[in-house]
């Protein structure tokens, strides 16, 4: 099976790569070697290589950034993935488009199914969004669209390598306590990924990590494991503060658990609780 992954430099990617299963045939293009704002360049790559599936981790995904750069957003975010779709069509090959808890309002209190209604709050849930709709509408059965939430790993900066950072730079910090989510390990879902490949899933579905957290209990876990494992020389005080206290330019959700039941049951997965995948990360990091 040949497949074509985008991204290949970002976090995900670089998982994905790590762990491709053998009967795969995988051309991993990063920025320089496939600029997804770059229509031309997308659509002759697509009718060149003719994948059996594209796997689209490439994205703009600074989140705060994306509400002035709002053209090169929905470029790489929108219509980049419409290229993808309209290609493939002509191809016969598959999507798997990675997609993102932004896509909601996150005014909810219980998880987030699949078929929940798209209110994004800011311009990269909004490009995240119109990329979602245009595979819909030019690729519906051939197609599957993963959420995710929160993601980390090795390769890539991220929530876990960013305190790391400040915890041994600071004395202190505060951090967030009012948005809830699941942090998700590139490595679970890169795995998650590749059996819904095997299995030909279509459709939408979530893949984070099992449990919720806040931002703030996200942060003390990583310091409480990142002791442990001699990452750290010293603990220092985290604050939980209210995200009112921290404004950004782009309005995050406040509660953004995803429903994965559906997608677990049809690959037969059983996901890690985030804490145990958090713990294993930190393992490799401190190994490597």
């Amino acid at each position: 099976m040949k497949v074509l992954l985008t991204g290949a430099a970002g976090q995900l990617g670089q998982a994905l790569q790590r762990l491709r299963p053998n009967a795969i045939d995988l051309i991993a293009c990063d920025r320089q070697q496939l600029d997804l704002s770059d229509e031309s360049e997308l659509r002759t790559a697509i009718q060149q290589i003719r994948p059996d599936w594209v796997i689209n981790t490439g994205a703009y995904t600074t989140v705060d950034r994306a509400e002035s750069e709002t053209d090169l957003a929905s470029a790489i975010n929108a219509n980049a993935v419409q290229v993808l779709a309209e290609e493939l069509a002509k191809t016969g090959g598959n999507l798997l488009h990675i997609s993102t808890d932004f896509v909601f309002a996150g005014d909810r209190n219980q998880p987030y199914p699949p078929e929940a209604k798209r209110q994004p709050l800011s311009v990269y849930g909004a490009t995240k969004a119109a990329g979602e709709e245009a595979i819909a509408q030019l690729l519906p059965t051939r197609s599957l669209i993963v959420r995710t939430a929160w993601v980390y790993g090795l390769g890539g900066r991220n929530f876990v390598t960013t305190m790391l950072r400040l915890m041994a730079e600071r004395d202190r910090l505060t951090v967030v306590w009012d948005q809830i989510g699941t942090p998700t390990w590139t490595d679970s879902l890169a795995a998650a990924l590749w059996q819904a490949i095997a299995q030909n899933l279509t459709g939408i579905h979530h893949c984070t990590d099992a449990g919720v957290a806040s931002w703030y209990d996200f942060a003390v876990a990583i310091q409480d494991l990142a002791l442990e494992r001699g990452l750290l020389q010293q603990a220092i005080p985290i604050v939980a503060i209210p995200s009112i206290a921290y404004p950004t330019p782009a309005t995050r959700p406040a509660y953004s658990v995803l429903d994965c039941a559906d997608f677990n049951r049809a690959i037969g997965r059983d996901p890690l609780h985030w804490r145990h995948a958090l713990a294993q990360m930190l393992t490799q990091l401190a190994t490597n």
